[in-house]
């Protein structure tokens, strides 16, 4: 009898390791440079379970490189206009370096707000409109950090980009369309699908790297994956089952390489902030 075939696992937690040590070193030398460390803000507008489980997983995040925190929770019924002025305030704070700000807003708030208010300096999670302009025309700047997350596990594990066909699964502008320009910039040849995509299976399968951010539990099948091909699986789904993934499991008996959910993009996702936040704080020393 043959055995199962089963993909082999890209685990997030070696490469975020890896980076977190280059970013500890990096926050030593720039505290003994300047006799104080960077400070990540994370800002919230109302609370729900999901954003205080971010906000709990960035600040451990931040400890783990001896990087500053600054929790900033408003109230639910904030107003745009003091969401702004609120942006403002640490906008022109020397002590902060980099700025979150936790998605969803409520209902009243637009997010497009924070993305035309939010410093580019300090846009350390890659959302303002400079930030993805820069992204865009292949310039440096701050890129999402959880598309930043995915290339880092490709090239930790050796994962070829040059000329491969690479699907991207979802479109959003923090995931999807990010991740397609990063691999675009990595010489790739990329095809953008979406939910109004007809024979989304076909596209699916003709994938050499497969990335998927839909926001589905189980949305991509077996059928729907190349065999032999490399997924990158973004989803953060929480059921009551537990979290899940945008593919569903069953997909490691087709795959080549798959990141797992939990203890695949998530731990990357996370290291990369840091290190975006003592890139800003870098750039703030050299350009004043």
């Amino acid at each position: 009898m043959t055995a199962q075939h089963t993909a082999r696992l890209l685990v997030g937690k070696p490469v975020a390791e890896a980076m977190n040590a280059q970013t500890r070193d990096r926050v030593a030398a720039f505290v003994a440079r300047n006799r104080s460390g960077p400070t990540l803000a994370v800002v919230s507008v109302g609370a729900n379970a999901e954003a205080t489980r971010y906000v709990e997983t960035l600040r451990r995040g931040a400890a783990a490189v001896d990087i500053g925190f600054a929790r900033h929770d408003l109230p639910a019924g904030t107003s745009a206009e003091g969401l702004v002025a609120h942006l403002h305030t640490l906008n022109d704070d020397a002590q902060i370096t980099g700025i979150i700000v936790t998605m969803p807003l409520p209902g009243h708030i637009p997010a497009v707000v924070v993305e035309e208010t939010l410093s580019a300096r300090k846009d350390v999670d890659g959302i303002t409109l400079t930030s993805a302009g820069r992204l865009t025309l292949g310039l440096p700047g701050f890129a999402p950090a959880t598309p930043l997350g995915g290339l880092a596990i490709l090239k930790h594990y050796g994962i070829a980009l040059v000329g491969q066909r690479v699907v991207v699964v979802g479109r959003s502008a923090v995931v999807g369309r990010p991740f397609a320009q990063l691999l675009l910039q990595e010489n790739a040849t990329v095809t953008i699908a979406h939910s109004h995509t007809r024979d989304l299976a076909a596209i699916t399968r003709e994938a050499d790297i497969l990335a998927v951010a839909v926001g589905r539990p189980g949305f991509i099948t077996p059928e729907m994956v190349r065999s032999g091909a490399t997924v990158i699986d973004f989803g953060t789904n929480y059921t009551d089952a537990g979290l899940r993934g945008d593919v569903h499991p069953d997909a490691i008996t087709v795959a080549g390489a798959i990141t797992p959910v939990p203890g695949g993009t998530g731990p990357v996702t996370n290291a990369v902030l840091m290190r975006q936040v003592i890139e800003a704080a870098e750039s703030r020393m050299r350009t004043g």
